[in-house]
């Protein structure tokens, strides 16, 4: 089936009241409304909008069934690659494959703040870090909408923890949200215009996203610039009529007319004005056109062989969606966000713990039932239903031969790629009754059912390890203890991590701990080389384990092909080059926000500030386990030759160079960092910010130049107090004196940094001291803006 092109002045000019209105509401979970019938000068087809964002869920009709599509490293795993063009072809793959699937639009990328690494749905999104997560997105929108598909900038905005999401109400003050959680979706605005925008389910000082006109108008429209369609994330419209007017066009899922009555209601009793009906159907209008420019074929070539809910793609069917050589790219993907974070020399040997000699005769022990059943996503609505997976426990027989033995260690229970067995696992640790069940947050009330049995599971590490789990340790250890090499898989379980629930530790669950600790033992005893690797989409602890271990690869949420990758890189096949997009501190209770990070009484504060990840750590002179940034890699890295030239001081424009040597006897990739700190500042900020960064493949011996520019965004702050000459509040404000400029490896491994000095901005009113700001006039974004 092909439709033509439709010009949509002429179709919105044509339009009656209750047509335009039912563009406004989807026709149900996952299409727009159509609008057809005689006289209208061309038809309006419907679109279909899907889950993302590291793969296709395209819906059968069958709860929980999917069409099989690509599952690629999830964002976080992305967020450690630091590498836009990886993430510009993977997310083409992803539209390449909602197109062959008859998908218009991909409902992603997220790029929510990390206020606290106990969100359950980190894995969704990219960093604690607005500079790089806005790069990433951004990289993302142009992928997916290269190949003539439409994104969905998600979730809009401060939407940082998933327990009571739908009611909470975020206190924050408006450089914290300047500054922190709206920067990374404007980078992503101005720079990829992502055809549609989704508003969070949380409030804002009171007021719904979805209804908050500061937010979806003044903020997004007015001053960014933004003319794509807003949708709503799904059930988060709680006024039909007030969305609409502060600026929310496409509401999801659709209500059968209800809501649309509404607004024909509005309308026709003067409660609302006809432009704004006009704008959002527009707005609507072009969001289709885009979907079809011309004879783009509507079903996709893939469904239009046929498909069931349950069947597996055909070969024809996995060729149309390029499958093979889509694997391919996610286990590039994979490789390249894999992080290696620590790797210790072996005593008496004067080698490091990694790579391991696949020429080697010794035998190697892979313990941990996550190289069996490979970790590659996290719950919820971003599952993907993956075309394949590849377990590193195959992938790691097939390059060692027959030299591999293997124990699960631990008790885990799997329905499928995207759905833990609770029952299963809890059953298995001898959790049968309801009595027998851990109790659990006072919050569990308020979860479905699967999430409460999710999160009993999370609380299994409150109670004594069963029996059955200490058998499976006891085996583990047997085979370890004959091993040259002992590598344990571990990691978090699915339960830990999904939408709609939020972690309450950051530990590993307590049998895993228990068997890193025994693999310990039966190292000193052995001396066998002792490797873990972790399945996680956000930070963990590693005490009391971390010091007893020889290296610890991060493995993340790797995708479909993350076994071989994991594979490839323990052998020294590939070279890890991934870094942290997030820190892993040493204890929970270190964590922004930490006392306060879910609020009560349906209020989160966000107290912290514009103070969360490094920057918190570095506020509070505070250890951690790895910093933000922190990644190692088979070769080594040389930074000099620092360069930073005014260029335009008045408009704080910088440029700087620095030189990065490969100075190890193989090719790596190195993510060169520039952070800007400003100690002579008025006001309270970080030791050091992100401002820029480069991945950069280098060859042994080789060297080359990495340069930045800086503009004068890069040096400013929010104002809240500053007035603007057409009398509004707020401005970007980049004081005149020192600002240091620092090139490195983490944001706690600076190698080369220079001081310079830059005038006050004289394109904005002067700073207004402390003490003259009594009479200031007040924020608008203060005062609340329900539609």
């Amino acid at each position: 089936m092909t439709l033509p092109p439709f010009d949509v002045d002429t179709v919105l000019a044509a339009l009656t009241l209750d047509e335009k209105a039912s563009l406004l509401s989807g026709l149900d979970d996952w299409y727009t409304q159509p609008v057809d019938r005689p006289g209208l000068p061309q038809r309006v087809p419907s679109i279909e909008v899907g889950d993302g964002p590291h793969g296709l869920r395209k819906e059968t009709g069958v709860d929980m069934v999917w069409v099989p599509a690509t599952g690629f490293p999830t964002a976080s795993a992305m967020g450690a690659s630091w590498d836009r063009q990886l993430m510009r072809r993977v997310a083409a793959a992803i539209g390449e494959e909602a197109r062959a699937e008859g998908v218009q639009v991909v409902l992603g990328p997220g790029v929510n703040m990390k206020r606290s690494p106990l969100c359950g749905r980190n894995f969704e999104y990219f960093s604690e870090d607005p500079v790089h997560s806005g790069e990433l997105g951004a990289a993302y929108v142009d992928g997916v909408q290269a190949v003539g598909v439409g994104t969905s900038l998600k979730h809009f905005a401060a939407n940082n923890q998933e327990i009571e999401r739908t009611r909470i109400s975020v206190v924050a003050d408006e450089r914290t949200l300047r500054e922190t959680y709206l920067s990374a979706f404007e980078r992503v605005v101005t720079k990829a215009d992502p055809w549609t925008v989704m508003c969070s389910y949380n409030r804002l000082l009171g007021v719904h996203a979805s209804q908050n006109h500061w937010l979806l108008t003044e903020v997004l429209r007015d001053e960014w610039g933004y003319r794509g369609a807003v949708v709503s994330d799904w059930n988060a419209v709680h006024d039909r009529v007030a969305a609409l007017r502060a600026g929310l066009d496409l509401e999801m899922p659709g209500t059968q007319g209800a809501t649309d009555a509404e607004i024909v209601a509005a309308v026709q009793h003067g409660q609302l004005d006809i432009g704004v009906v006009d704008a959002a159907a527009r707005r609507v209008l072009e969001l289709v056109a885009r979907a079809y420019p011309g004879a783009d074929r509507v079903n996709g070539a893939v469904m239009d062989l046929g498909h069931a809910a349950g069947d597996r793609l055909t070969a024809e069917q996995l060729r149309l969606l390029r499958a093979a050589e889509h694997h391919e790219l996610a286990r590039e993907a994979a490789i390249g966000s894999m992080t290696l974070l620590r790797n210790e020399t072996i005593p008496d040997r004067d080698v490091p713990a990694l790579p391991l000699d696949e020429r080697s005769e010794g035998t190697v022990a892979v313990v941990g039932a996550f190289a069996e059943h490979a970790r590659i996503q996290g719950g919820g609505s971003s599952g993907v239903d993956p075309t394949r997976i590849d377990a590193p426990l195959a992938a790691i027989r097939a390059i060692a031969n027959g030299r591999v033995h293997y124990a699960p260690g631990y008790i885990y229970e799997v329905k499928n790629a995207y759905q833990d067995d609770n029952l299963a696992i809890l059953a298995a640790h001898g959790v049968v009754t309801e009595d027998q069940k851990p109790r659990v947050a006072r919050r569990s009330a308020t979860l479905a059912k699967e999430l409460q049995l999710a999160e009993t599971v999370q609380h299994l590490s409150k109670r004594p390890l069963s029996a059955a789990a200490e058998r499976l340790i006891d085996e583990a250890a047997v085979i370890a203890g004959q091993a040259e090499t002992i590598v344990v898989f571990a990691g978090l379980p699915l339960s830990y991590e999904q939408e709609a629930n939020d972690r309450d530790t950051l530990a590993l669950p307590a049998d895993q701990v228990a068997l890193i600790q025994r693999m310990a033992d039966v190292r000193e005893k052995t001396d066998a080389r002792l490797i873990v690797v972790l399945s996680n989409g956000s930070p963990v602890t590693m005490d009391p384990w971390h010091d007893r271990v020889d290296a610890v690869l991060e493995a993340w949420l790797g995708g479909q092909a993350v076994g071989s990758a994991v594979a490839e890189v323990l052998f020294g096949r590939s070279n890890p080059s991934g870094k942290l997009a997030e820190t892993f501190p040493l204890a929970v209770e270190d964590t922004p926000g930490f006392p306060n990070w879910l609020g009560e009484r349906g209020t989160v504060l966000y107290g912290e500030g514009v103070f969360i990840g490094y920057r918190w750590y570095d506020a509070l002179h505070r250890e951690v386990r790895y910093p933000f940034g922190h990644g190692l890699s088979y070769t080594t890295f040389d930074y000099s030759d620092l360069r930073v030239d005014l260029v335009d001081a008045e408009a704080g424009r910088v440029a700087v160079a620095c030189t990065i040597t490969n100075t190890g006897d193989r090719a790596g990739q190195e993510v060169v960092q520039l952070y800007v700190g400003d100690p002579d500042a008025e006001v309270q900020r970080p030791l050091r910010e992100l401002r820029g960064f480069e991945k950069v493949r280098i060859a042994p011996g080789e060297s080359t130049r990495v340069m930045f520019e800086l503009v004068n965004r890069d040096f400013a702050y929010w104002d809240s107090a500053a007035v603007r000459p057409d009398g509004k509040t707020g401005l970007w404000r980049r004081e005149g004196g020192e600002f240091r400029i620092e090139v490195g490896a983490s944001s706690r491994d600076i190698r080369v940094s220079e001081s310079i000095i830059l005038p006050d901005d004289s394109s904005i009113p002067p700073l207004v001291p402390d003490a003259e700001l009594l009479d200031i006039a007040a924020s608008r974004f203060i005062q609340g803006h329900a539609g």
